[in-house]
């Protein structure tokens, strides 16, 4: 069989299995509790592979090499933000968060924000929650499908539309199906696909080039400096601020719903405990896995056919035989997959739970809630098709958006600090106005304004306005 066969049956294989595991969770699902939050039966194995899928998306097998082949070493700064928000948010939000859901049966990151507060101001938050998931989501699940479509485009030499059409198609079958039960067993599966890709290829590639030595005589002889150096071009306070908004990736993942969901969902502190650990370990090995490969395809690959994302499937090619690439090829659609399933599913959370549009249909509200993922996945494949952008910019910006408007509030909720509704409803819209703001202007060495400014306002709003004891 000659490779697009051998990708082909392997993709083929893969995705049955994906839509089996759909029908197999669709038999478990009752109730809305049960469709977006699993019963909070989740345990620890299944949780720290669905996280670890969910959070890393494409960027990090596409986005993370690509990064890495175009900066060089200074590259190791995204790698470490990010593994810094993985700690983050299982070390600090992760315990305190499982706690409060369970003792309070939160289901959505509007219900946890607007908990225990004025009847007024409660619906404002979680209507503008919603609204900002919606909004955001749309543009993150159309990063989603556009990596799918580039992988389906580059691998069978079909047209682009036709490629992000069948992704999505794929991935709404069986989010459509199970609901939260799916999408967290089929992220796990994904999860380990990603992780057995992120030590073999960086691996084999070493060994094709010969090591360590090797790889830096190869990045030296290729003349450009910057590679080498920690701070790429930058100098001076750019240095300085490439670096801390490098960095500053980190504070994402504590305002992201669709990782939140995780711990609302966890079965009890124990759990919790064990997925930390397993999840920290996912992290570190995928992200300085994705490092290594942008490295070694500077040295293997100095004038790639294709665009810096696309360097992954390149560097398969040289180093693996088809059969092993094509489980690559698997894992980087998973990436994608168990990123879009899951705002899909928090998406669908937003229009079916928080506004209330299940409650319309008494007996109908897990049906009313698998429409409302049929209809993400209408907006989202139409915003990837019509409003082109980089799979990586179209990720960060949603990423950072996300994490300003809801990231300062969930930490400073979860210290038993009390706030208005006022005051939570001001810093989530402050939040999430000032991210999409700045996103319009110019970009800063790292991102920095981006990624710090939004929510220092968040905080400081919140620090302001919080109640005397």
């Amino acid at each position: 069989m000659d490779k697009a066969t051998i990708v082909l049956v392997t993709l083929v294989l893969y995705q049955s299995l994906l839509i089996a595991v759909g029908y197999w969770a669709s038999k478990r699902v009752t109730t809305e509790e049960d469709y977006f939050l699993g019963g909070r039966q989740l345990g620890p194995v299944v949780a720290a592979l669905s996280y670890s899928a969910s959070s890393s998306s494409a960027w990090s097998l596409l986005g993370m090499s690509g990064a890495a082949y175009m900066l060089g070493m200074s590259a190791i700064w995204i790698a470490s933000g990010s593994i810094l928000g993985a700690i983050i948010a299982w070390v600090y939000v992760a315990p305190r968060l499982v706690k409060f859901s369970h003792e309070n049966n939160t289901v959505t990151i509007g219900d946890f924000l607007g908990h225990n507060l004025e009847e007024k101001w409660q619906r404002k938050i979680i209507m503008a929650s919603a609204v900002i998931i919606l909004i955001s989501f749309a543009f993150y699940v159309a990063a989603q499908f556009q990596g799918a479509g580039n992988t389906f485009s580059s691998t069978f030499d079909i047209p682009m539309s036709s490629a992000i059409i069948l992704g999505a198609v794929i991935i709404m079958i069986y989010t459509f199906l199970g609901g939260f039960w799916a999408v967290s067993v089929t992220d796990a599966i994904q999860g380990v696909l990603m992780v057995m890709a992120s030590i073999a290829l960086p691996v084999f590639a070493l060994i094709e080039i010969g090591g360590f030595d090797k790889l830096m005589q190869g990045l030296e002889a290729l003349n450009k400096p910057e590679l080498l150096d920690l701070t790429g071009t930058n100098i001076g306070l750019a240095a300085a601020g490439f670096m801390f908004g490098s960095l500053a990736i980190g504070f994402g993942p504590i305002g992201q719903p669709h990782l939140l969901v995780r711990f609302m969902a966890l079965r009890d502190e124990k759990a919790m405990r064990q997925a930390r650990l397993l999840t920290l370990f996912w992290f570190i090995t995928v992200f300085i896995g994705m490092f290594i490969v942008g490295l070694t395809a500077n040295v293997l690959i100095p004038n790639p056919e294709f665009g810096a994302e696309a360097i992954l499937f390149q560097l398969t090619g040289i180093v693996f035989s088809p059969v092993i690439g094509a489980i690559i090829l698997a894992a980087v659609l998973s990436a994608i997959m168990s990123t879009a399933d899951s705002q899909l599913l928090v998406g669908a959370s937003s229009i079916s739970y928080d506004l209330k549009l299940g409650q319309r249909y008494k007996g109908k509200e897990v049906l009313v809630s698998r429409l409302a993922v049929a209809f993400l996945v209408v907006m989202s494949v139409l915003i990837s098709l019509y409003l082109p952008a980089t799979i990586f910019d179209r990720a960060l910006f949603a990423w950072n958006a996300l994490g300003a408007a809801f990231g300062p509030t969930v930490v400073m909720k979860l210290t038993g600090l009390r706030f208005s509704g006022k005051t939570i409803y001001t810093a989530v819209l402050a939040g999430f106005i000032s991210a999409v703001a700045i996103s319009l202007f110019p970009d800063t060495p790292g991102d920095v304004i981006e990624r710090s400014i939004p929510f220092i306002l968040g905080f400081g709003i919140l620090f302001i306005g919080r109640e005397k004891a």
